[in-house]
């Protein structure tokens, strides 16, 4: 057989091989189709010439072996394409779920926050009012004492006596009124027994009257601040409770969930620290307002304590004028 027939029965062979290849794998997966490669005439080498039927018989089994998977093997799969550089790649929906943006705001923690939590972050959020209306209140109050206080300070200062500082504060009120309204009911009490004894007795009497009202003041302005201390003192340690409650629930969620990652995590946490948080709001102003309520009633009981001091005096000279003739500026009065 010449060389031209040789390559013409070979390449018959091949084609029939691979047609029967490709209808004997499955339809749903198709194989990869085996490529032949053909040199060029001019460098390809000589073939030696062999018996044409050793040709036709080895041929076919060397293609079959090349082409076709082994007995009880599945055809190898075709490989995945390579990733474009546009595409986008699609996550995990399990990534997905673990790493959700959780509603960190402040509403949004309070919502997801446990049932004791939240009882705690409502009680802190009572409280913080509590302190802002008690500022207001006592704030106002103290400001119109301090003005009533020193009126009548003025006034009881100006007199010359008992008389004269009555007249002046007429139906005013206050604490200043007070304390020459029970000057001079002490006076009128011991009014009989002055010709007999020392005006000893009387001042004392008048000092201790003065010292009620002025006592009795003073607390009524302090009236309301004892809540301001409480809240002060007990307000972080109740803020406290709460985040160890919920780190607990946080680490709670952990274990059942069997991974730290950080949205498992950080809700629970900044939940309990929230808690913390509003604690240390409803006791930081409440020990400012407290200790600046505190110097304002001492103030206002030296304000007090100076009226008083006055009204001693003034009725220590009314003692002293009784025995002397009257000055002529004090009968007229």
């Amino acid at each position: 057989m010449s060389r031209n027939g040789l390559l013409a029965a070979l390449a018959a062979v091949m084609l029939s091989a691979g047609s029967a290849a490709a209808q004997e794998q499955p339809s749903t997966q198709p194989a990869p189709q085996p490529r032949v490669t053909r040199e060029p005439a001019a460098t390809a080498q000589p073939a030696p010439v062999s018996p044409p039927a050793a040709v036709e018989k080895a041929a076919p089994t060397a293609l079959a072996a090349q082409t076709l998977p082994a007995a009880g093997q599945v055809a190898p799969a075709a490989p995945a394409p390579a990733s474009q550089p546009g595409a986008t790649a699609q996550p995990d929906p399990s990534a997905i779920s673990l790493t959700l943006p959780h509603d960190l705001s402040p509403w949004g923690m309070f919502m997801a926050a446990d049932v004791i939590v939240k009882a705690v972050m409502i009680g802190l959020a009572f409280a913080s009012l509590v302190t802002w209306t008690v500022w207001l209140a006592k704030s106002l109050e103290i400001l119109f004492g301090k003005l009533g206080a020193r009126r009548a300070a003025r006034a009881i200062g100006n007199a010359a006596t008992l008389l004269q500082a009555s007249r002046a504060l007429g139906n005013s009120g206050g604490p200043g009124a007070l304390l020459v309204q029970a000057a001079e009911q002490e006076a009128a009490l011991s009014a009989s027994a002055l010709d007999q004894v020392t005006g000893d007795g009387l001042k004392e009497r008048v000092t201790s009257r003065l010292s009620r009202i002025e006592a009795a003041a003073a607390r009524r302005m302090s009236r309301g601040t004892g809540v301001l201390a409480t809240i002060g003192s007990t307000a972080p340690f109740v803020g406290l409770f709460g985040t160890v409650w919920g780190i607990m629930n946080a680490f709670i969620g952990i274990s059942q969930a069997q991974t730290t990652n950080l949205a498992v995590v950080a809700p629970g946490i900044a939940e309990a620290l929230l808690a913390t948080a509003m604690g240390l709001v409803a006791a930081i102003p409440a020990v400012v307002i407290y200790n600046v309520f505190a110097r304002s009633i001492s103030g206002y009981r030296q304000i007090l304590a100076d009226a008083s001091a006055g009204v001693e005096r003034l009725v220590s000279r009314d003692l002293d004028f009784r025995t002397v003739p009257q000055v002529p500026a004090l009968a007229a009065e």
